[in-house]
């Protein structure tokens, strides 16, 4: 599938699953999510020394403008090196719905250093009552990374992305995008968002 293709007719799971590298575009509008989906908090763990790596929470007042830009959708990470070698990984989502109820809620994330596919995560959230916060936490079985994969992803800062997809009942309502650094020094934890 073409992104440009993505403009003229509705993006499929079956789209985002055969795409060979990151997108460049985004490919459905802010106003896709009609279903008023906002993402409260975010926590990543590791599960088998249970280290929080990352937490971060929207402040309770903040609210996104209406003519809020791109920039939204997309967050810099920056993380130790030594997160290349965990195996499993618990991402912790806090998350509301506004008046309609959601459907058949699917997430598929793809990650991508330099437009080569590493890994692929497919999640269900199910179904979501209106006017409602939820929170579910997914388990991340990491890739297994070559030694030489690994230097050049830390000597690459920003080459490793991904690209998140959120449906309801098929239907892609939201497109967000990451990129990825790996300080080579652990004890330089720089997190931020």
């Amino acid at each position: 599938m073409s992104q440009n293709a993505a403009s003229v007719r509705q993006v499929t799971p079956e789209d985002v699953l055969s795409l060979e590298s990151a997108t460049e575009a985004y490919l459905c509008p802010l106003s896709a999510n009609t279903y008023n989906i906002e993402f409260l908090g975010f926590k990543l763990r590791d599960i088998d020394s249970e280290v929080v790596l990352f937490e971060v929470r929207k402040p309770p007042e903040e609210e996104l403008p209406p003519d809020c830009d791109e920039s939204s959708r997309f967050i810099r990470y920056n993380f130790p090196a030594v997160v290349l070698n965990l195996r499993n990984v618990g991402a912790t989502i806090e998350f509301s719905v506004g008046d309609k109820s959601v459907s058949h809620f699917r997430m598929i994330e793809r990650h991508y250093f330099r437009n080569h596919l590493i890994k692929s995560f497919d999640f269900d959230f199910g179904f979501c009552m209106p006017n409602t916060t939820n929170t579910c936490e997914q388990i991340y079985e990491m890739p297994e990374l070559s030694p030489q994969e690994m230097k050049e992803m830390v000597e690459h800062p920003y080459e490793t992305k991904s690209d998140s997809f959120y449906f309801v009942e098929g239907k892609l309502v939201m497109h967000h995008k990451a990129d990825y650094a790996f300080n080579s020094d652990g004890s330089q934890m720089n997190w931020y968002m």
